[in-house]
């Protein structure tokens, strides 16, 4: 299939900032909340663009899970904290003896800068760290700016909206799996929706308009060490529920999340059991395949790699727990659920948690239809494109 070609140059926020840096930023002392996939288009990391265009005024920098380089694999696994190796400013990990910054750690600044590489799903912790900051913030009358990006997989909305009951770090506010949010425009939200006293500004992804992340001109850098390209980002949403089962989520091999499978799985025999117009714009390819690391490393597992043709029309949660209803189907008690811990919960389900509807996980083992959650969870979806509305920044269709 021929690639679709850049319709536009989107301006990222932290591009914005550095070709005219606000006014009200000019001698304030600024601590920077980023990865170090958050780049200029010629991938001059942000913590070196903020200090360039605002010379001395980087005071600390605060990173997310896998690490300010993304260097650390999987969950639960912390980062410590440490200094730039180049600035040598302090590195604050937001992953390790807290997920929240702590007064002590913003003490003596003016402002919060956050940028980070979302990926368009609710269960992504980074969105977990950015409410976390805003709370903070708020607590203590830091004022936060979001440097804003385009979402990568685009609008569009699907699974349950998370229900209090099952808010964790993988599920910090009401919204649905697949969210279609900008993090910008999920700071909006949430400050409105929690009261926060907060100073909260955007600066926008000027020109982005919804479109696909080829279309945009930017460059993919990988936000962590299972997110290596944006046909991983696109699956994400639907096959991080592998996480919370027993199947492998494809870790340990060079296409996570996109292969998947596990021991005794009949590829042709699942094929002939799934409601194959749950695939629309994808297709799933039979293969085995053998993890180096993680679940059943060094066992040949039988399974799929899911490749998306069509990233306008395909549905990433509907495809998944079709997906899993057919294992079920044709392979009944091939998989379970993974117990916990996970992501810091001790006794929920990790299933539960991030499908955010407990009865679900019991349906899909039982081989549940996908329509038939998709049904239950339509109303909730609904209010949510209704609750998004005051928030918004750029168009949705």
């Amino acid at each position: 299939m021929e690639q679709p070609r850049p319709s536009n140059n989107v301006t990222s926020g932290l591009a914005a900032l550095c070709a005219a840096p606000p006014a009200a930023l000019r001698g304030a002392r600024l601590g920077l909340v980023c990865s170090s996939a958050a780049c200029t288009a010629d991938l001059t990391p942000a913590p070196e663009a903020v200090n360039a265009a605002l010379p001395g005024a980087l005071k600390a920098i605060f990173g997310p899970q896998h690490g300010f380089y993304a260097e650390l694999q999987d969950n639960m696994i912390e980062s410590d904290h440490g200094r730039h190796p180049r600035l040598d400013l302090p590195v604050y990990s937001l992953y390790g003896q807290t997920r929240r910054p702590s007064a002590a750690m913003l003490a003596g600044l003016d402002a919060l800068l956050i940028d980070m590489v979302d990926v368009g799903c609710r269960v992504y912790t980074f969105f977990s760290t950015m409410v976390a900051c805003l709370e903070q913030c708020a607590a203590l009358g830091l004022a936060v700016w979001v440097l804003d990006r385009p979402n990568p997989i685009g609008r569009g909305a699907e699974g349950a909206v998370l229900p209090p009951e099952l808010m964790s770090f993988v599920g910090a506010h009401a919204i649905p799996l697949r969210h279609g949010l900008s993090m910008g425009e999920l700071a909006r939200l949430v400050a409105a929706e929690r009261g926060l006293d907060l100073d909260l500004r955007v600066i926008p992804a000027h020109g982005w308009d919804g479109a696909s992340f080829e279309r945009c001109g930017l460059p993919w850098v990988m936000p962590s060490p299972n997110m290596p390209t944006i046909e991983t980002a696109r699956v994400y949403p639907g096959q991080v529920l592998l996480e919370g089962a027993t199947l492998s989520e494809g870790r340990g091999t060079t296409r996570p999340f996109e292969v998947f499978g596990a021991p005794g799985l009949d590829p042709w025999a699942v094929l002939a059991r799934l409601e194959s117009e749950a695939l629309m714009g994808a297709r799933l390819r039979p293969l085995f395949f053998q993890p180096t690391f993680h679940k059943y490393a060094g066992q040949v597992c039988g399974g799929f790699q899911l490749h998306v043709s069509e990233p306008e029309v395909f549905r990433p949660v509907r495809a998944s727990i079709a997906i899993l209803a057919a294992i079920s189907r044709a392979h009944p008690g091939l998989w379970g659920l993974r117990p916990p811990p996970y992501e810091y919960e001790y006794e929920r389900r990790p299933l539960d948690l991030l499908l955010g509807d407990s009865a679900a996980s019991d349906e899909l083992l039982a081989g549940a239809s996908w329509a038939a959650l998709e049904e239950r969870w339509a109303p909730g979806l609904a209010r949510w494109r209704e609750r998004v509305e005051p928030a918004l920044l750029y168009p949705w269709p």
